[in-house]
Parts: C-alpha cells; structure tokens; sequence
C-alpha cells in the first residue's frame, strides 16, 4: 500500500478497534476482538480481490468498527429485534467511519460510497458490495464458524451455512471451498450444501 491517505484512514481505524474492551487470544497474545476482524477482513479481502479500490479497502476494514459500542442485549432477543440491531450496526459502522473518513479528507461522495457499501445497499446488484459481503462471509467461514458449532445444534448449524452461502457469488462459494477448514467443519458444509 504507497497510499498514505489509506494508510492513515486504515490506522485510524484500528485506533478506534483498539479500544474494544472485549479481548481474544491469538498467537498467544490477548489482542482487541474487533482490531483483528478488521485485520482478517483486509487480509482476506487482499488475497480475494487484491486490485480492490481504496474506497472498498476502508469498508472493508471498517464493518465492524467500534461494534461493541451496540450491544445485541440492547435489542429485543427476538428476530425482529436481531434485524433491527443488525440495521441499527450498519447505519452506525456507516457513520462512525464517514466521520473519520471526513476528517483525513475523503470527500462527501467518498464517505457516501463507504456508507452505501457499509449498509449492503444493492447487495447482488453491486459488484463492490458483492465483494465486500463475499469477504464478510468468508472470513465468517474461516474464524468463526467452528466456534459457533460449539453453541449451536446441527440443524441450528445448517441453516446459519445455507443463510451465508446464499448471500455469496460463485467467486466467493469457490473461495469458500479452497479454504483450509477442520474436517467437522467441511462435513457440516457439505451437509449444508446437500
């Protein structure tokens, strides 16, 4: 990356992720939970479309800036209250970079276009959404799918992998299946896709 401005917005970004107060372990080391989401998801969107533009770059970096700040237990534990605090995290991830964005100089246009992509706006319509939600589910696949199948029942487990497979292009599916998965986790994803 020689773009200094996309250096700085990264980094800010990770400023921000730095502060969540939810820790996980990796490498053997405690590191902020989102500060590495955001980190895999621009690696992972490096290695999928590594000529992705800048702008996709930021979002990329961005979908889960600051998460913790909207808890799921603030919404009603129902589906009605998971879409409502999903939208309500979109919207928020949207803002919360737009505002960074506007203070390293990106443009109204450039903010709107981290937003829109940031909200799903036009998913399977627009290619840089398409692309951005291929990585989302990706890494979802990668690091956090094993986890969920210590909570979840098969069935549970099933339909959570059809939901992501669905939202996926057939660049992601065939992404998805080259990734190097514990051998629980290809059956189960095998089952789903039965």
């Amino acid at each position: 990356m020689t773009n200094s401005r996309l250096e700085a917005m990264l980094a800010a970004i990770d400023s921000e992720n730095q502060q969540d107060p939810n820790q996980v372990v990796f490498e053997g080391n405690s590191i902020a939970k989102e500060l590495l989401y955001g980190q895999r998801m621009s690696e992972r969107l490096n290695v999928f479309a590594p000529d992705a533009s800048e702008l996709l770059k930021i979002a990329s970096r961005a979908q889960h800036i600051k998460r913790w700040c909207l808890a799921r237990k603030d919404f009603p534990m129902n589906k009605v209250g998971y879409k409502t605090w999903r939208t309500e995290l979109a919207k928020f991830h949207a803002s919360t970079t737009a505002t960074l964005m506007a203070s390293a100089g990106y443009s109204d246009d450039e903010q709107a276009r981290v937003s829109s992509l940031l909200q799903k706006k036009r998913l399977k319509r627009d290619a840089e959404v398409q692309t951005l939600e291929d990585v989302i589910c990706l890494v979802f696949i990668e690091y956090h799918l094993e986890e969920f199948a210590t909570k979840h029942d098969e069935a549970k487990l099933i339909d959570i992998i059809q939901k992501t497979w669905n939202k996926m292009s057939d660049n992601g599916h065939s992404a998805a299946l080259a990734l190097t998965l514990p051998e629980p986790i290809l059956a189960l994803i095998g089952k789903a896709l039965a």
